[in-house]
């Protein structure tokens, strides 16, 4: 059914107006279901399928216009069915993870009557010390992009009508809190802000996304609420989004406390105008009374208009007019096993091999000690998750004497998450020194990482850096678990243990999953997508940073990538350069790190065009070629990336940029060659906030896996 939307809208009283412009929260459901009554547009899932038809009915059969509700909740990694988080997706270099976790939190979403869902997070980030780093890509923009796109078409799908509005969130530069402090403000150049906090929105828009949220940041002075600049200029006028910006909860009202606003009205007018549709909770702009908070004369009815139409348009995209109401006798509240598969695999390609001194795959016979707090905790769900979803069903303990029979398992506690004695850690101690292998199930709680959970501590809590210490100190060969929501300091124990494989919170099926990767049933493949730096102040620390006139050498050669990471302590010759003076070079793991129970060999990076012109790269684009063997004895993934170095510039340019990857299966012993394509954009780089340029000269293409890299340069000619 086709709604005239022009016609509604001119039929709609001023009141009727500001309620479609309000999504409401923290109300009782007496009050809140007296609003929906009187036209409110939007609310958070209630939650149950039947408590959300009660709603639409209300909204559409006891109102005057009979508008349907926008159903709202954060879907972030899963609705019940949790996937591992959306940083451990990244970690997967496997865009698919991400799109079917998004596929699967729309259907279980969407079919109990969410239509709406606050996600995906798009922050592009530097900084593991902000708690929220577990909800985005982690630093990269170029992955950033792609698995934002993935994660819009997994949400949306071909007919938003079937899926949910996916809501990119939060614009912009949330990511850039100064010392990573949750809500703090950021100072951000516009060349900085259209190379890398821009970009991954530009990108989620670009697939479609019907929805923005605004962050909670001011950039640059201005808060994000009220940035027409931002909201306005570059959302509306030059990418040419026409869907719906939402404010983040009380992020208008918070405009007070910015110290822009006098009171919430001025906070509300200042949002509107400046290009926010929906305000997410603070006073409300219709009462319980009926009376509108503002007045014609306070508002402009024309961007009041605007908004609304855009509410309207959004809620036909997504078939409510037609269909408003789920079938909730038959809506599914629980994991299928179709549901569960996906999940596993997903987190079985989100492990990344950090370490491996031969200790991983674990033996399929022997006496192997298990301790550590995950070795019987559950909490492998992560930050963001509600708490309707599945529990996990297992323990690692469980999983690994499930996975690996013909092992003898000693499980002993050892530690908490956060306490550990003298006597469990001598017990612990003396079952070591017995044992063949000793595996250390260590991390984060959920809770220490997520929305307001910035740490300025990123090491293991002291208690499991006891225990790593207490059972090295026997002696034993050790492999560690590490289960985390960001990258962590790990450099007072790395040293001391023989293999660590980082889980992340790998969601519902992560226990399965960590045995299936421990025993070797599957091969991990998964990629640093965060750098994990070797103390606090080397944050903020990334691979993409920009190049400085005196950099760190070896030797007097200047290290990047693969290389700076393995170059190791006291490696540098030169004193007055960019460096400390108590660190070695480079992070603990550079992004893009990872390792493999098998052995890849990378052949000489190919090109075609051989000689690159502007106008070929503008119309056709450059071919990137390179052939990649599997040397080793067991089959396993390989994951490629791309690196593109401007080498001379009118601007400063990184010194490298990720500009493709690809996840390549190879059974033992075969040779695949896998190809990338350059566009001129992705040569080019902004000169400042509103020029892009794409200059000729010298690029370096270098192709890696996270341990080697094979490298070549090209010549861009101005003319052919």
């Amino acid at each position: 059914m086709t709604v005239d939307l022009e016609q509604l809208l001119a039929r709609m009283s001023w009141e009727q107006k500001l309620l479609q412009l309000q999504i409401v929260w923290r109300r009782d459901a007496a009050e809140r279901d007296e609003l929906v009554r009187r036209g409110l547009g939007s609310t958070f899932w209630p939650p149950s399928a039947a408590e959300t038809n009660r709603l639409q009915r209300i909204a559409v059969e006891e109102t005057e216009l009979g508008i349907p509700l926008l159903i709202a909740l954060d879907v972030v990694h899963g609705q019940f069915t949790i996937f591992p988080t959306p940083l451990a997706q990244a970690a997967s270099f496997d865009p698919s993870v991400a799109e079917d976790d998004a596929r699967v939190s729309a259907a279980e979403a969407r079919a109990n009557g969410v239509n709406w869902t606050f996600s995906p997070m798009v922050d592009v980030t530097r900084d593991p010390r902000w708690g929220r780093v577990v909800e985005g890509c982690g630093e990269d923009v170029h992955l950033g992009s792609v698995f934002a796109a993935a994660k819009v078409r997994g949400y949306q799908g071909a007919d938003p009508a079937e899926g949910v509005a996916a809501c990119l969130k939060h614009f912009v530069a949330y990511g850039a809190a100064e010392a990573g402090r949750d809500y703090n403000t950021t100072d951000v150049s516009d060349r900085r802000l259209r190379e890398t906090y821009l970009e991954t929105f530009r990108a989620g828009i670009a697939r479609g996304a019907l929805t923005v949220m605004a962050a909670f940041n001011a950039l640059n002075g201005h808060p994000m609420h009220a940035h027409r600049a931002l909201l306005t200029g570059v959302l509306r006028e030059e990418w040419g989004f026409d869907g719906v910006v939402v404010g983040d909860a009380d992020g208008v009202a918070q405009l007070v406390d910015h110290g822009i606003a006098v009171d919430e009205r001025a906070a509300i007018v200042l949002a509107i105008e400046a290009g926010v549709d929906v305000v997410m909770g603070g006073a409300l702009l219709v009462d319980e009374e009926g009376v509108a908070l503002l007045s014609r004369d306070e508002l402009s009815e024309d961007r009041v208009d605007e908004a609304v139409r855009r509410v309207l348009s959004l809620k036909q995209r997504l078939g409510l007019f037609e269909r408003p109401y789920v079938d909730a006798a038959s809506a599914v509240t629980a994991p299928t096993a179709e549901h569960r598969a996906l999940a596993r695999r997903a987190a079985e390609r989100s492990a990344v091999l950090l370490a491996n001194d031969g200790a991983l795959p674990l033996p399929r016979q022997g006496r192997i000690l298990l301790a550590g707090p995950y070795a019987h905790s559950r909490d492998h769900l992560g930050a963001w998750v509600q708490h309707f979803a599945a529990p996990v069903r297992e323990s690692l303990a469980e999983a690994l004497a499930a996975e690996l029979p013909g092992v003898e398992w000693d499980v002993q506690p050892g530690a908490d998450f956060f306490s550990a004695t003298d006597a469990e850690l001598a017990a612990v101690a003396a079952r070591a020194a017995e044992a063949d292998l000793v595996v250390l199930a260590v991390g984060e709680p959920s809770t220490l990482s997520g929305e307001a959970a910035s740490r300025a501590d990123i090491s293991l809590p002291e208690a499991q850096r006891r225990l790593i210490h207490a059972v090295a100190d026997t002696g034993a060969r050790i492999a560690v678990v590490l289960a985390t929501g960001r990258p962590l300091v790990v450099e007072d124990w790395i040293e001391r243990v023989d293999a660590v494989l980082c889980g992340w919170h790998g969601g519902v099926e992560a226990p399965a999953a960590l045995a299936a990767v421990l025993s070797g049933r599957a091969n991990p493949a998964g990629r640093v997508p965060m750098t994990f730096p070797r103390a606090v102040g080397q944050i903020p620390i990334h691979h993409d940073h920009e190049r400085t006139g005196r950099p760190a050498r070896t030797g007097g050669a200047l290290l990047t990538g693969a290389a700076l990471e393995l170059a190791g302590p006291n490696n540098t010759d030169d004193h007055y350069t960019s460096k400390y003076l108590d660190l070695p070079l480079g992070p603990r793991f550079g992004f893009g790190h990872g390792l493999s129970y098998t052995t890849f060999a990378l052949g000489p990076v190919a090109v075609s065009p051989a000689v690159l012109t502007r106008a070929g790269l503008v119309a056709d684009g450059l071919e990137v070629s390179v052939t990649v063997r599997n040397t080793g004895d067991r089959d396993g993934d390989d994951v490629l990336m791309l690196f593109v170095t401007d080498e001379v510039a009118s601007a400063t340019q990184p010194v490298r940029r990720l500009r493709g990857f690809r996840r390549v299966p190879l059974r033992r012993g075969e040779t695949a060659d896998v190809s990338f394509r350059l566009t001129a954009d992705d040569l080019s780089f902004w000169a400042d906030g509103t020029t892009r340029r794409l200059e000729a000269g010298d690029f370096t293409l270098a192709v890696g896996d996270g341990t080697s890299e094979t490298a070549t340069r090209v010549h861009l000619r101005e003319e052919s």
